[in-house]
């Protein structure tokens, strides 16, 4: 009976251990650091090299290039410790940082930075120049770059995160398990999905606070507002109006931030279907002050695709001016009908209005089809998710509505040479100019700051006034948290970042 005894006593201690080991286990798990994020976009690869994926391979966490944008849009050192550039501007020596190693431990060294460098103007097409420039290792950590003509925004162009240094010897799967520098690694992907990352324990940069982050895919406005009233969310940027008050009432709950960004809203008008003068009363007709109203502070009216206060901002446009429109469309032609809407050879004028439902862009849209309606102009919506892949590459509509960071690095180039070049990325409306192409070709090759801006100026004024382009607003990066988080980029005007080594909660 003793013996017994002495046997229950020992196994109900054996089930306290037990039960004691698993509240430890359990009490540990739930003091984890994950955050929670909503993301808008998600993609089918972690490449950061190709399309765009390198801008969500480095929200994540999990890539850096050799430099980074700041807050005040200027660039800053990242992998690299500096850049400089030769006399004859065609030869830049770039310094890595001591210590810069991969996830894995192996080091990033100048020849590996040459190989990424090389891959990205492989397969990048917005980037294809870096495949045909000469480099070379001086050392471990030093490189140089000779470019076969003048490239003053190279080091601007090394911060885009598509420039994300990988280790291309121990990466087996790019798309999938890519090995990078970054304050996180990846935990698990679903291509077009959540994606998971953990800290990155042999982070070259120090202590990362965060045990690991989750990124869900929630396209719909409502459903992360939603997700972050129950609490199933901590973060999400790219807030709405109406999300903005809810959260704004209740400041114990959550921290609302608000800047100005480079993200423009913006659409462009198919030359290709539309007359001169249609396109006229198009942009006669766009109430971007009304529109950024009733967004409710979501985005600051837009007149050109940079902001005002940039030296390279300083484009104008007409007023709104419905009665000039309706003559505009006139003189295209058509006729008033019974119904309100103008008409040509029997046939209503009614255009195709693409749009992709992010951005607010699905609200634009219906805010430009009652605005057009007003003055006799009939329009179709049509949304489709994936923008890049179907009307904006085919050049099937009227009007294309689109967003994107217009000023990504701290110059104009980019948003003139993918939207205002004829054979740019985006640059499917038909728009073409001699001297604008002239002036693109010496906005390339320009060194002097002031010159650029006067260029640029230029050739957004011409595109303008031909009527090739709208711009609506300039977003406000607005994002929420818990008010336990912080450091989730509130500060940055860039939608390229989001959490980093400081990111805590």
């Amino acid at each position: 009976m003793k013996k017994r005894i002495i046997a229950l006593t020992l196994a109900l201690i054996m089930l306290l251990s037990l039960a004691a080991c698993g509240t430890d286990s359990d009490d540990k798990k739930s003091e984890e650091k994950i955050l929670r994020v909503a993301e808008s976009f998600a993609y089918p690869s972690l490449d950061a090299h190709k399309e765009y994926y390198g801008w969500f391979t480095s929200i994540y966490g999990i890539t850096e290039a050799l430099f980074k944008m700041g807050d005040d849009c200027s660039v800053q050192p990242c992998l690299a410790s500096k850049a400089e550039v030769s006399d004859d501007g065609l030869t830049w020596t770039v310094t890595l940082k001591d210590g810069v190693h991969f996830s894995n431990g192996s080091a990033v060294t100048a020849d590996m930075v040459i190989n990424n460098l090389q891959r990205v103007g492989e397969v990048n097409i917005r980037f294809a120049q870096f495949a045909d420039y000469d480099y070379k290792a001086v050392s471990e950590n030093v490189l140089t770059i000779t470019t076969n003509e003048v490239y003053p925004t190279l080091v601007n162009d090394l911060a885009s995160p598509e420039m994300g240094i990988m280790d291309l010897d121990a990466t087996e799967d790019f798309d999938n398990a890519p090995i990078a520098t970054g304050p996180f690694v990846l935990k698990s992907f679903v291509p077009e999905g959540t994606v998971e990352v953990s800290r990155n324990d042999n982070y070259w940069g120090g202590e990362v606070k965060l045990d690991g982050a989750v990124f869900y895919y929630m396209q719909d406005d409502e459903s992360k507002l939603m997700a972050m009233q129950n609490g199933e969310i901590d973060c999400y940027n790219s807030v709405t109006a109406a999300a903005k008050e809810i959260f704004d009432a209740s400041p114990d709950k959550y921290t609302v931030t608000d800047i100005p960004s480079t993200r423009l809203q913006f659409y462009m008008l198919n030359e290709n279907r539309l007359s001169d003068d249609l396109r006229k009363a198009i942009n006669l007709t766009v109430d971007c002050d009304a529109i950024a109203s009733y967004l409710n502070g979501t985005v600051t009216a837009a007149v050109g695709p940079f902001g005002t206060s940039t030296a390279y901002g300083k484009a104008t446009k007409p007023a709104v001016d419905t009665a000039a429109a309706k003559a505009a469309i006139e003189q295209a032609g058509y006729t008033l009908g019974s119904d309100g809407i103008y008409e040509k050879d029997g046939q209503d004028l009614k255009l195709n209005i693409c749009y992709y439902p992010a951005r607010s862009l699905d609200t634009l849209a219906l805010l430009m089809q009652e605005q057009l309606k007003a003055v006799g102009v009939d329009s179709t919506l049509t949304s489709q998710e994936d923008a890049d892949a179907t009307y904006i590459l085919s050049g099937d509509y009227d009007i294309a509505l689109y967003c994107m960071v217009a000023d990504k690095n701290g110059d104009p180039y980019y948003f003139i040479d993918t939207v205002l070049r004829p054979g740019g990325y985006w640059a499917s409306a038909g728009f073409e100019s001699s001297e604008v192409s002239s002036m693109i070709a010496a906005l390339q090759v320009e060194t002097d700051a002031s010159k650029r801006a006067e260029l640029a100026n230029k050739i957004v004024q011409l595109a303008i006034d031909d009527n090739a382009i709208g711009c609506v607003g300039l977003f406000n990066n607005i994002t929420v948290a818990a008010k336990n988080v912080s450091g989730v980029h509130e500060t940055w005007p860039f939608d390229f970042y989001r959490i980093d080594a400081n990111t805590d909660m």
